[in-house]
């Protein structure tokens, strides 16, 4: 059914025995995080029954990034909802919704002219996470509806295949060395959370990635709570 349901979706199928004990390990590890221990707390802090919480497990694509980023559409450092708020990092998301050591590039854009993003601060982060084609396989709990309580971010995105750290170069970076470059690629991100923003009627909080191309891919998105 899995193998069908993928190929269906236009995602490539594991080749062998291998492969599907490969995607099977990484489906386990990204549903047994319903247990683990950020969620629990969590759950507990919030007054919810963890028995509550149900779980499905996305499979995608995984987009080669060059860029990762995170959105809310109503900025959540001041509440300003004319305002969009973002992160940026090198390579995948993981050193950001991880909780990697230093800083991301941080921006925000007044939603009257997303043409004009500004530069919060410059990135410090040493390490990008990198992988080869494969396949992530990522949390989808109904955790956002639960009154009193917002899942998002509290369980595991596993790849088929490991990830490995690289070493982050600003000074050959052109996020940081180049301000125009800089400019335009975040306009163009605020630009795309403005629509899904737009799209959906509600604030949003989305990830996405930017590929080498230039080419911005939307991965998730929920509800800003």
């Amino acid at each position: 059914a899995i193998e069908a349901a993928m190929a269906c979706a236009g995602l490539p199928v594991p080749a062998d025995e291998g492969r599907w004990g490969a995607a099977f390990s990484a489906i386990a590890r990204v549903w047994a995080s319903k247990w683990n221990e950020r969620a629990y707390v969590s759950c507990r802090k919030a007054g919810i029954d963890h028995s509550l919480l149900q779980m499905a497990v996305l499979i995608q694509e995984v987009v080669q990034p060059q860029y990762a980023f995170v959105l809310h559409t109503v900025n959540p450092v001041t509440g300003d909802a004319g305002e969009i708020y973002g992160e940026l990092v090198c390579g995948l998301g993981e050193t950001l919704v991880g909780n990697y050591p230093g800083r991301a590039l941080s921006f925000s854009a007044p939603k009257s002219d997303l043409r004009s993003p500004r530069t919060l601060g410059f990135p410090s982060k040493a390490v990008a996470l990198l992988c080869p084609e494969t396949l992530i396989f990522r949390s989808d709990s109904n955790g956002e509806d639960l009154e009193g309580y917002a899942g998002a971010g509290l369980y595991d995105s596993v790849t088929m295949d490991a990830a490995y750290e690289a070493r982050v170069d600003y000074s050959r970076d052109a996020i940081v060395l180049d301000a125009t470059f800089r400019r335009d690629m975040l306009a163009r991100i605020v630009q795309v959370g403005a629509a899904v923003e737009e799209a959906l009627g509600v604030p949003q909080d989305i990830e996405g990635v930017v590929r080498e191309d230039g080419a911005i891919f939307v991965v998730q998105t929920r509800p800003q709570v």
